[in-house]
């Protein structure tokens, strides 16, 4: 008796624990159940690599799992599909555009020298870059990350329609007829990079010396910066950049993609040593949503191939609601049957295990919340499947149980036999189910992976609350002897004779 009550004890605390869990941190739901986006991206070969292979793949899903782990994006999903393309998911992301831009580009970051000799020719550049800049950012509607507080960037010459002219002509930029201001300025800095980035050395530092990247608000409060942190050997390497062209009025480059970003000055101070310390900061007059997002791709590192978005879908929360209402509708459904059914052909026992089988439902969902699983549409057929495979532990066990009293055992005397007889078999076939989920977790992709493991889940808990769960709540509601009946169990006329207490022949 000692023992049941510490096997109740233990379900009691679980029960409890389950429902606290449940009440804390709730369940994951995913793309198909809570709406969000989709995105299909398609890894392209590039330079000498025809052909995408696994290992190739693998190394563009590495990097772009590092990036989406920094944008903050909880419970995604990024899979392998085919050879050459990777999914993912973005449960409750109905706006996937920040995703695509930090996910699409290739972040190859590099240091480089300016030229000697180009000195005024950069100074030019450099001025129609800033006013081309300002006039851009002064007509770029504010983000929602702009802090409304900060004061206004430091003022540049105007560039007025004469002036872009001008430096349109100049340059020998042809302007589509029709063109507006925007557009000329947008070609004005796509020309003004180009050219500066040809006054630039051979890059001399790159994405793999980083060790970090961070962002903080500049101190003038105008914008914000994106910090790096360089190994030891790229410590080095910036220290003698820095050095090579300090004090001689040439620039720095931080090239991102082909793009010059920043352009640097190193002061005289500097000719001796360089900039040492193994850190430096990129100040490109990026927001902070521009910053956020390029210190998520240089913290992420550089793609190895180029990946192209091919297909964004998006799922909207009355569709995974709907899927939801439909998904509880259906597991409600069988759950309440299976309750009819059990409670008819079993009595007693099959109220019992009714029980067993709700808590069963509840520590499936508190392992859920706990772990967490993702819970998809097949998750959901996984864990209802799961439940007919519970209660078919308890048909083993009633039947045997049955089977002893038609036979004329007492009543706790078949219960105790019923589940030594079933146990074999309900072990052997919760294994067989496990090999197969392992089978399938280890062979299978994506949404098949989830229904592998809440299969799983579900098969060991089986093993659990029909073992445990059922039989003390069993012998529980056997201590109290109006409940101690056979007929509780199966109908009278399957049970054998009463034998009597005295011998017929002694009547006789």
């Amino acid at each position: 008796m000692g023992r049941q009550q510490g096997w109740f004890a233990l379900i009691l605390a679980l029960t409890i624990a389950s429902g606290a869990l449940l009440a804390n941190y709730g369940l994951q739901l995913g793309l198909d159940l809570r709406g969000g986006s989709q995105l299909t991206l398609q890894v392209m070969p590039a330079g000498a690599i025809t052909r995408v292979d696994t290992e190739q793949l693998e190394a563009v899903k590495d990097v772009l799992e590092r990036r989406i782990n920094g944008l903050g994006v909880a419970e995604s999903t990024l899979q392998a599909v085919g050879n050459d393309q990777l999914v993912l998911q973005l449960p409750g992301e109905q706006d996937p555009s920040q995703a695509a831009r930090v996910l699409g580009s290739t972040a190859l970051l590099e240091f480089r020298a300016q030229k000697p000799g180009t000195e005024e020719e950069m100074r030019g550049l450099l001025g129609l870059k800033r006013q081309a800049e300002s006039v851009l950012r002064a007509k770029r509607p504010p983000s929602p990350s702009d802090d409304p507080t900060a004061p206004p960037p430091p003022e540049t010459p105007p560039l007025s329609s004469e002036d872009l002219s001008k430096a349109l002509t100049s340059l020998g930029i042809q302007v589509p007829s029709g063109s507006s201001e925007v557009d000329q300025l947008e070609l004005l800095l796509r020309e003004t990079n180009r050219r500066i980035l040809a006054l630039y050395g051979p890059p001399l530092i790159t994405g793999k010396d980083l060790t970090s990247a961070g962002r903080q608000q500049q101190a003038t409060g105008t914008g914000w910066e994106v910090t790096l942190g360089f190994n030891r050997e790229g410590g080095e390497k910036f220290a003698s950049l820095t050095q090579s062209i300090a004090g001689t009025g040439r620039v720095l480059g931080i090239v991102l993609d082909g793009r010059s970003i920043s352009e640097a000055s190193v002061g005289e101070q500097f000719k001796v040593a360089g900039i040492t310390g193994g850190s430096a900061s990129i100040t490109g007059n990026f927001s902070a949503e521009e910053a956020r997002d390029l210190e998520v791709q240089l913290r992420g590192g550089s793609l190895p191939l180029p990946v192209k978005i091919v297909e964004v879908r998006t799922v909207g929360p009355s569709l995974g609601a709907e899927n939801i209402r439909s998904s509880l509708v259906a597991g409600l459904s069988g759950l309440v049957l299976v309750a009819v059914f059990m409670a008819v052909v079993y009595r007693l026992p099959g109220i019992v295990a009714v029980v067993a089988l709700s808590l069963y439902a509840l520590f499936n969902l508190a392992i859920y919340a706990l772990i967490p699983v993702t819970l998809t549409l097949p998750g959901i057929a996984g864990f209802i499947l799961s439940v007919g495979i519970a209660v078919d532990a308890n048909v083993l066990i009633f039947e045997r149980i049955k089977e002893e009293l038609r036979g004329g055992n007492t009543l706790i005397r078949s219960i105790d036999t019923g589940f030594s007889l079933a146990f074999s078999s309900i072990f052997d076939g919760h294994a067989t189910g496990l090999i197969s989920c392992a089978a399938l977790f280890f062979l299978g992709t994506g949404l098949v992976k989830g229904f592998a493991v809440t299969l799983a889940i579900g098969l060991l808990l089986s093993l659990f609350t029909a073992l445990t769960c059922t039989r003390t709540l069993l012998r529980l509601l056997m201590s109290y002897p109006a409940l101690r009946r056979p007929t509780y169990f199966l109908p009278a006329r399957q049970l054998p004779p009463a034998k009597s207490a005295t011998p017929q022949a002694g009547l006789a």
